[in-house]
């Protein structure tokens, strides 16, 4: 999952196009880009677009952002089983609003959750969060996050980097999916768009949120990888099994072990290539 395009759950035009604008997920948002006072007719639309879509094979995923609270238990009480993925969690604070949430979820048992970690107590709760039961990924929300530390950012975001590779390493410690990079918000700046997804790709995050269509190309080409780091990768995998495992040398003189194969294998799998290229 390179990209998640969000899109408001209270603009039934746009939830229309929404599945053709070629992101590989869609968050519909029944949280902050819905008022308070239109929640309730936003899920009913939701819902009623969920009934309508039917099954579109090739499509894509589609995840809903409930609110936190009771209102978001209503609201996965009312979208569970009608095509969606999982749901992400706004608000996150503890594994209890996770495990409040997963208990909503008996009667869908593909059904995942996707905590949204905003607030310092999220951040430092994230190992214990990750474990909870059908979470598949962990998000980080850094604009309320931002909001509750004082934070201003500086070139190459450092203030944020404890947090961001703290999301990450939990991630992996329970064995979840890569947390996918926050949205950026300034739509027509693809340059400093493309810079930041870099940026968070080198620290492990895979895919990243978006808020306009605009931005898909960006995020796909970064997290794409390239037919040539493709076949590096498999050319790596197969020497390496063919030498039957142990350290070796690769043509330039580099020390390649299994800590280093396995970047590889990781690639190979994301992508689905075995690596025969079979």
């Amino acid at each position: 999952m390179r990209s998640a395009l969000y899109v408001p759950g209270d603009r039934p035009d746009m939830l229309a196009k929404a599945p053709s604008r070629g992101a590989d997920a869609l968050i519909v948002d029944l949280e902050d880009a819905v008022p308070l006072a239109g929640k309730d007719r936003a899920r009913a639309m939701v819902a009623a677009w969920l009934a309508g879509r039917g099954t579109e094979p090739g499509g894509p995923a589609i995840w809903v952002r409930i609110n936190p609270g009771e209102r978001g238990h209503d609201d996965v009480r009312a979208l569970l089983g009608r095509g969606v993925t999982g749901f992400f969690v706004a608000k996150t604070e503890s594994p209890e609003d996770i495990e409040a949430v997963a208990g909503l979820l008996a009667d869908d048992p593909s059904a995942v959750l996707c905590p949204v970690l905003e607030s310092a107590a999220a951040v430092l709760a994230a190992p214990r969060i990750a474990n909870c039961p059908r979470v598949a990924r962990l998000q980080l929300g850094e604009a309320d996050l931002r909001a509750e530390l004082g934070v201003s950012l500086g070139p190459g975001e450092p203030e944020l980097l404890w947090a961001r590779s703290h999301v990450v390493l939990a991630s992996a410690a329970a064995g979840l999916a890569p947390p996918m990079a926050p949205a950026a918000t300034d739509v027509g700046d693809l340059g400093a768009l493309r810079a930041s997804t870099e940026a968070f790709k080198r620290l492990g995050f895979r895919g990243r949120t978006c808020v306009h269509p605009a931005q898909l190309l960006v995020i796909h080409e970064v997290f794409t990888p390239t037919p040539t780091e493709l076949a590096d990768a498999r050319d790596l995998v197969d020497r390496f099994d063919s030498a039957a495992g142990g350290a070796m040398l690769d043509e330039g003189g580099r020390l390649i072990d299994e800590a280093i194969v396995r970047r590889a294998r990781r690639l190979l799998s994301e992508t689905g290539t075995s690596p025969s290229g079979t």
